[in-house]
């Protein structure tokens, strides 16, 4: 099997993984997300002394976004708008692609994710399926009959607008929108509202969670009732340190829907990614094997 080379490009550290697949990491190497130059040049440098040693047979970069995905844009492969400071209009692809004669696949890191879920996790034999992350950010992986969505954009379905909760006045964390789910549920939010707390300090009876739960619920309630994913994988640092989270989606997702749309029968439709903290970076490496053709699930 030939070896892939994959970026995982994150709102907090980047993960970049030399691998021929989930069960034959080479070698992984974890660097903060700092300012673009400094991050890039980091990354720069881990690629080539790969290249050196471990000649690999493609590349596969996933990034926060939004991005460009259109490869005829003149902006293609760059970070768009971003919540992330000093990102915003950041070319990734061509940057760290450029040196390595050996095809590319660029998507978002949560598209990746739901791949590589796809392949090797929960998702394997579906063909529509949701990876939802709450960490840095709300990002969702949104796969319709094989493949990421696209049309303007791939989807960003982290900024859709949801109602609050009654009483919930706190502040967002997203400088674009008051109310959408990344700015009431991710990491930065729930620091809006508490202040620099770990998240794993916090008590699993807190406020908050409900606040978290509540928005990532409805987050897969307009999932259902847009694309109908078979089932929906929700993960990311937030949700992975709060391990009382992810039980409480389905729950409230249900109450939600109040009987208009029916869930799968067999087994659990909110679950956690089979890959656990390795679905992101390994979708990197399932972007690198479909640049070069590797066959799904091999």
């Amino acid at each position: 099997m030939p070896v892939f080379a994959g970026i995982e490009l994150g709102g907090t550290k980047c993960v970049c993984t030399l691998a021929h697949g989930p069960g034959a990491i080479v070698e992984q190497r974890t660097i903060p997300t700092q300012q673009p130059e400094p991050t890039l040049g980091a990354i720069d440098g881990i690629l080539d002394r790969w290249a050196h040693d471990h000649p690999f047979a493609a590349i596969g970069i996933g990034s926060f976004g939004p991005v460009d995905l259109d490869p005829d844009s003149a902006n293609y492969g760059y970070v768009l708008a971003t919540n992330k400071g000093g990102w915003t209009m950041t070319d990734v692809a061509r940057r760290l692609s450029s040196r390595h004669p050996v095809p590319m696949a660029f998507d978002t890191d949560v598209n990746g994710a739901a791949l590589a879920e796809m392949a090797w996790g929960a998702g394997k034999g579906l063909s529509d399926f949701a990876y939802v992350t709450v960490g840095t950010g709300v990002g969702v992986g949104l796969i319709v009959r094989g493949q990421p969505t696209r049309g303007v954009g791939h989807s960003e379905l982290g900024h859709i607008l949801v109602p609050r909760l009654d009483g919930d006045d706190g502040p967002s964390a997203c400088r674009f929108h008051r109310d959408c789910v990344e700015g009431l549920a991710s990491g930065p939010a729930i620091e809006a509202v508490l202040g620099e707390t770990p998240v794993s300090d916090i008590a699993a009876d807190h406020p908050v969670w409900t606040r978290v739960a509540d928005a990532v619920a409805k987050l897969c309630h307009s999932l259902i009732c847009t694309t109908g994913p078979q089932r929906i994988a929700v993960g990311g640092g937030v949700f992975m340190k709060q391990d009382h989270l992810l039980p409480r989606i389905e729950p409230m997702l249900r109450a939600s829907l109040n009987g208009y749309l029916s869930l799968p029968a067999n087994g659990p439709y909110i679950v956690p990614p089979s890959l656990g903290a390795q679905a992101g970076p390994l979708g990197s490496i399932a972007l690198a094997r479909a640049a070069l053709a590797v066959e799904p699930g091999h």
